[in-house]
């Protein structure tokens, strides 16, 4: 049986994708088929140690311990993404840049959510034959629809009118996820309700935090921010919405697209490059504010619409599914694990 060891601090900052996508992957390792011996933050032995996060004594663990085994980086974010996400001081960006390229170098190698991550890595001198693309998913046993008595309780526990159009974002309260935009929408359509659920996650340091503090503390009237929540209370809120309407300027791999789709709900977000790579056929798009409070009236008003765009996001949850990306993880881990060890070599 396969020994894989887990490194990962990422639960330890509520309310990130990255906390979510990790929970996802060890939950199904332990859960769907007993094919691995699995260890979360052992100083132990093992075939392949995954590292989730980058933390400095992970980084210091991958030297001279061959005990390791194969060593695999998830990559969820590249330098380039810290940009609209975090203000940190004058320099430190740029050494944690240094220290992040370091980090997935220690690696024998690495797997990326976002396939647009691999013209980035090789640009800092990483081989792209040693980066595999596996993307996110999420198991349909946490996200998934319900019937429509269910929905009326939920937003009778909620404080949310039964005949309400709901329209709900998710993630970290942060320009790059266009709230400012998500809050312009929400001015142009005072009929609808709209949700945010996630806070700062990073406090002060967000990029823009006294601007959306602002707003975050004093909402219009038809929004509701829900603050961090736990991700088991995500799929009520998933539940009681009609819709997800995310407005980000710059994305990873949202892990919130794929639980509304779990959840039958249809999706509108930005038309961006790293959508139409993984995402395409699956959900609306739009480029401008207008375009977006089009697509929203128009998924209140027009049930056949509203048919048609959840149809695209049940399409996108089957293509995302456990089931799916069970056997590419499967077949990973055990294709590396089968390397030897003369024929390993670092990134």
């Amino acid at each position: 049986m396969l020994k894989l060891n887990m490194m990962s601090s990422a639960e330890k900052v509520k309310g990130q994708g990255v906390a979510s996508a990790y929970k996802e992957l060890t939950n199904l390792l332990a859960n769907y088929e007993k094919t691995y011996y699995l260890t979360i933050n052992k100083n132990t032995s093992a075939d392949i140690t995954h590292y989730h996060t980058v933390d400095f004594p992970f980084y210091l663990s991958t030297f001279g311990n061959k005990k390791r085994g194969t060593k695999v980086g998830y990559v969820h974010f590249v330098p380039e993404t810290l940009e609209g996400s975090l203000k940190l001081p004058l320099g430190t960006k740029s050494l944690f840049s240094r220290y992040l390229i370091s980090f997935y170098k220690r690696m024998d190698w690495l797997v990326v959510v976002n396939p647009l991550f691999i013209p980035k890595l090789e640009a800092y001198g990483i081989k792209k034959e040693k980066i595999k693309y596996i993307p996110n998913f999420v198991s349909n046993k946490t996200f998934h629809p319900i019937e429509k008595k269910d929905k009326i309780a939920k937003r009778k526990k909620y404080g949310i009118a039964e005949n309400a159009f709901v329209v709900m974002g998710a993630g970290q309260v942060q320009h790059r996820k266009g709230i400012l935009d998500f809050i312009k929408v929400a001015d142009y359509l005072p009929d609808v309700h709209f949700i945010w659920a996630g806070g700062f996650s990073f406090g002060k340091i967000t990029a823009g935090y006294k601007e959306l503090k602002k707003i975050y503390d004093n909402p219009p009237a038809n929004v509701t921010f829900t603050g961090i929540i736990d991700r088991s209370t995500m799929s009520d809120y998933y539940n009681l919405s009609d819709m997800l309407f995310l407005p980000s300027y710059n994305e990873l791999f949202p892990m919130t697209i794929l639980e509304a789709m779990s959840c039958g709900l249809p999706v509108l977000i930005r038309d961006l490059e790293l959508y139409t790579v993984i995402l395409d056929g699956y959900y609306l798009k739009g480029n401008s504010n207008k375009a977006f409070t089009a697509a929203i009236e128009q998924l209140k008003h027009d049930p056949s619409y509203y048919e048609q765009a959840q149809e695209l996001a049940t399409k996108g949850a089957a293509y995302y599914s456990e089931e799916r990306l069970w056997k590419i993880w499967k077949d990973f881990y055990h294709e590396i694990a089968g390397i030897k060890e003369n024929e390993k070599t670092s990134v």
